[in-house]
C-alpha cells in the first residue's frame, strides 16, 4: 500500500468570535489517499492556516522539508517509521508546535487507515490490553458577561451534566488573566467563590475537576487560593500557572493540596518527560492532535506509567480527535477519566456536526470503539459547508 495524495480541509464556523478563547470554532481536517482505496481521516487543534502550510509546503533542503512530499509514495502502515522520518526530516523548522501538530493530523490518519486495512478498531492494533469502557468527564466552557452571569451559567451547565448522566465535569473558572475573554477581572476569592457554587449543586458523590486556563502569574498567588479547596474535594487543577513556569508547577506539586493537571499545549515525549520529571505534574494530558498523533501520545502514556503519574486526555475539538482519545484512553489502565464535550454540551456548531457514529454515553461510561479505524465518519456535506479557501 502507498500513500497517493493529502488533502487539508480549513474549518471556520459562521461569525467566528476573534477575541473568545475558543478553539471548537475552527478546524483543520487531513485526508490521506492510498492506492488502494483506503482514506484516513486527522485534525488538530491548531491555527488551520499555519497546520495546512506546514504539511503543503515544499521542501528547501534535507532538514526542512514539507510534510506532504516526504509522505507521498511511503507505506501507510509503518506509521512509526514515518513519525521518525517526519520529525527529521522538518526538525530545522519543527521539533515542536504547529508543526507537530501538523504531523499528529497525519499521524491520527495513519492510524484510521492501518485500522481499516485490518479491519479492526486502532486500539487493537497498539498490542496492549483493553477495558471494556472508559469513564468520561464533562467540560463545561460557561457564557456571561458578568460575574453572576457567569456563575450561574457554570451551575446550570454542570447541572445539566449531571441529568444527563456524567458522574464527572471539568469546570472552566476563568475571571481574570489571558485568557479570560469574558472581560472580567474578578479577584480570585471569586474563582473560589464559583467553584463552592458548583460543589454545592452536585453535591458530594460528583466528581469535580477545575481549569483556570494560566490565570495565576506566580506561584504564591496559586498557593494563596488553592490552600482554600481543601474541604470542596477537587480532583486536580488544570493548568493554573503559564507551562513554562516548571519551577512553580513544581512547587505546587510539592506544596498544594489539589492535585496539579497540565499538558494541552504540550508537544512530542520531550515536553512531557520536563513537563513530568522537572514540573513534577501530577496528571499528563496529552492532547493526541497537539502531541503529535496516536503514535507519540502512546509513548507519552509509557512515561507516564514509568514515573506513577495519571493519564487524562485532553480533547477540545470534534469528534475525529474524541475518537482518537478514545482509543488512546482505552489501552491506558492509568487513565482514570477521558474529557468529553457531547454535542448537546457545546455550541460549537462544528462539534455537533463534523461527524457521524459517535461513541455514546450510557450509563455514565462511554464504551471503546469497535469500528475498523478510528471508528467515525465525516459528514462531508457539513465539512464543505464549513470549508474556507
Amino acid at each position: 500500500m502507498k500513500i497517493t495524495g493529502i488533502d487539508c480541509h480549513v474549518l471556520l464556523v459562521p461569525e467566528v468570535r476573534k477575541d473568545a478563547t475558543s478553539s471548537a470554532q475552527d478546524d483543520i481536517v487531513v485526508f490521506v489517499h492510498t492506492d488502494e482505496g483506503i482514506t484516513g481521516v486527522g485534525e488538530t487543534d491548531v491555527n488551520p492556516w499555519i497546520a495546512r502550510a506546514c504539511i503543503e509546503a515544499p521542501s528547501t533542503h534535507t532538514m526542512g522539508m514539507g510534510l506532504k512530499e516526504m509522505l507521498l509514495g511511503e507505506n501507510p502502515l509503518e506509521q512509526e517509521r514515518l513519525w521518525e522520518k517526519l520529525y527529521t526530516g522538518s526538525c530545522m523548522n519543527g521539533r515542536r508546535g504547529a508543526l507537530i501538530c501538523a504531523m499528529g493530523a497525519i499521524d491520527m490518519a495513519l492510524w484510521d487507515i492501518k485500522g481499516k486495512a485490518a479491519g479492526k478498531p486502532c486500539w487493537e492494533l497498539t498490542g496492549k490490553e483493553a477495558r471494556d469502557s472508559i469513564h468520561p468527564y464533562a467540560s463545561l466552557q460557561p457564557n456571561g458577561e458578568s460575574y453572576e452571569e457567569y456563575k450561574e451559567s457554570l451551575v446550570s451547565w454542570v447541572l445539566h451534566a449531571k441529568e444527563t448522566g456524567f458522574t464527572a465535569a471539568k469546570l472552566e473558572v476563568t475571571l481574570g488573566g489571558p485568557y479570560n475573554h469574558s472581560g472580567m477581572d474578578e479577584p480570585d476569592e471569586k474563582v473560589t467563590e464559583v467553584v463552592a457554587a458548583c460543589r454545592e449543586a452536585v453535591g458530594e458523590d460528583f466528581v469535580l475537576m477545575v481549569d483556570v486556563q494560566y490565570a495565576w502569574n506566580d506561584v504564591e498567588r496559586a498557593l494563596n487560593t488553592l490552600r482554600d479547596w481543601g474541604d470542596l474535594d477537587i480532583y486536580f487543577i488544570e493548568t493554573p500557572l503559564q507551562i513554562d513556569d516548571l519551577a512553580g508547577y513544581a512547587r505546587l506539586h510539592d506544596e498544594s493540596p489539589v492535585a496539579i493537571a497540565a499538558g494541552e499545549w504540550q508537544n512530542t515525549r520531550f515536553e512531557f518527560l520536563d513537563l513530568m520529571d522537572i514540573g513534577k505534574v501530577d496528571i499528563a494530558q496529552p492532547d493526541v492532535g497537539r502531541v503529535g498523533g496516536l503514535t507519540e501520545a502512546l509513548r507519552v502514556c509509557d512515561l507516564a506509567a514509568e514515573r506513577g503519574r495519571k493519564i487524562i486526555p485532553h480533547c477540545w475539538k470534534t469528534g475525529i480527535s474524541i475518537a482518537a482519545s478514545a482509543h488512546l484512553a482505552a489501552v491506558t489502565p492509568h487513565c482514570p477519566y477521558f474529557e468529553f464535550l457531547p454535542a448537546e454540551l457545546t455550541d460549537s456548531l462544528l462539534r455537533k456536526e463534523l461527524v457521524k457514529d459517535e461513541i455514546q454515553l450510557i450509563d455514565g461510561k462511554l464504551s471503546i470503539p469497535r469500528k475498523p479505524g478510528l471508528g467515525i465518519e465525516v459528514d462531508m456535506d457539513a465539512l464543505r459547508s464549513f470549508e474556507q479557501d
